[in-house]
């Protein structure tokens, strides 16, 4: 009799064990979930706003856990691919992965080959859209040109020279697109704001490779910084991870010079130099977080392309805006005002990449009256007429 029950409850462990696996997971579960970062985790920039998106998990998803790998670029990780980073954080549990820069596509898109069972979000990239991606494989990205072009606004609105710089990362569609909507921020407040001549304002793209300072392979983004101060730009917007373009701008002001800057990505990044912060443009990703990692434990995980844009009614919501903007403290009521009723507009509805607009070489990019489909945005092959800097 005891060797029959024995079978029995072998028998019955053994289908228990061949029955597929939930993707769902109750209250008090815990669920680990790993992020790989560019760059530092405390890079008060890109990176940063990760990190502390991924810590907001934690309290919003009871048994949330992260795990995180930074640095991960090939300056600080030679020779280390992301399916190895991706094999070490499936070994220690995770069951999802965020990946946080396009950088980091081709890599993301093997692991989610090799990892079926684990979900993947890759921020930035556009697998979903081109076919490329596996069924396990999401895309997250925010409308920055929203916030972009607010920043641009805001520099206009600064500057005294019409002298207006963009210190940049790699060159890319991405970044090409962010720094052209910076330039028509600022296009908008100098011509319909200010009502100056277009010819007086002068907007200058440089490149330093990429999304941060890597010593020996990109630009010195501090050299770039001061040399743009020091050739008559006045106000210079940043569109790297860090924050050497506000840093700058902090020590020429203490040196007497009327010049300012504008950060990017992080909320916070205004206190490296907060007499010379205009605000900042920066990404929130816990909306998209939420959504996506929720799906993923409710075990109701769905690929998407995830394009998020500001909450108008409260850009600065943490909770549903991806896209925002703090306004600087030094910000006097002539650049409040401008910027209050700008943002009124876009929330109404405007959107400055609306034709007539040519590209940098003279091409038609949109016909009069004509506003650019998200396609066009995203795929932006070129800088813009009276832009100045490379494109390719």
């Amino acid at each position: 009799m005891k060797s029959i029950t024995t079978l029995v409850t072998t028998l019955v462990v053994f289908c228990f064990l061949l029955l597929p696996a939930s993707n769902a997971f109750s209250a008090g579960d815990e669920y680990p979930f790993g992020l790989l970062l560019v760059g530092p985790a405390n890079d008060h920039g890109w990176s940063q706003a990760h990190f502390e998106a991924g810590q907001a998990m934690e309290k919003v998803f009871p048994g949330a856990k992260m795990l995180y790998i930074d640095k991960v670029n090939p300056a600080d990780r030679a020779g280390i691919t992301i399916p190895m980073l991706v094999d070490d954080l499936v070994s220690k549990g995770a069951k999802l992965i965020i990946a946080n820069s396009d950088d980091m596509k081709d890599g993301v898109r093997e692991a989610a080959m090799m990892h079926p069972d684990v979900k993947f979000i890759h921020v930035s990239g556009d697998d979903v859209i081109t076919g490329k991606a596996e069924a396990n494989l999401s895309n997250l990205m925010g409308r920055m040109y929203y916030g972009k072009m607010m920043a641009g606004f805001v520099a206009a609105m600064t500057s005294k020279t019409g002298k207006i710089a963009y210190l940049g990362p790699l060159i890319n569609a991405e970044t090409r697109r962010l720094s052209a909507a910076a330039y028509l921020g600022a296009r908008y407040a100098w011509t319909k704001v200010l009502k100056k001549p277009a010819s007086d304002l002068h907007f200058k793209v440089s490149w330093i490779g990429f999304w941060f300072n890597i010593p020996g392979v990109t630009s010195d983004p501090t050299l770039v910084a001061g040399s743009f101060f020091d050739s008559g730009y006045d106000v210079v917007l940043s569109g790297i991870d860090t924050t050497e373009a506000l840093v700058v701008a902090g020590q020429k002001r203490k040196d007497g010079k009327d010049v300012y800057a504008i950060p990017y990505d992080f909320k916070g990044a205004c206190v490296s130099a907060p007499d010379a912060c205009l605000g900042v443009p920066y990404f929130n990703w816990v909306p998209g977080y939420t959504k996506m990692i929720g799906q993923a434990i409710k075990g109701n995980w769905q690929q998407e392309f995830l394009w998020l844009g500001p909450d108008w009614k409260d850009i600065n919501s943490v909770k549903t805006s991806t896209v925002s903007f703090e306004a600087g403290n030094i910000l006097g009521d002539k650049q409040k005002n401008g910027l209050a009723a700008f943002t009124k507009e876009l929330a109404g509805g405007l959107n400055l990449f609306t034709g007539p607009l040519n590209f940098q070489d003279g091409s038609p990019f949109l016909a009069a009256g004509v506003t650019a489909t998200d396609d066009q945005m995203w795929n932006l092959p070129q800088l813009l007429e009276g832009m100045e800097g490379a494109s390719k």
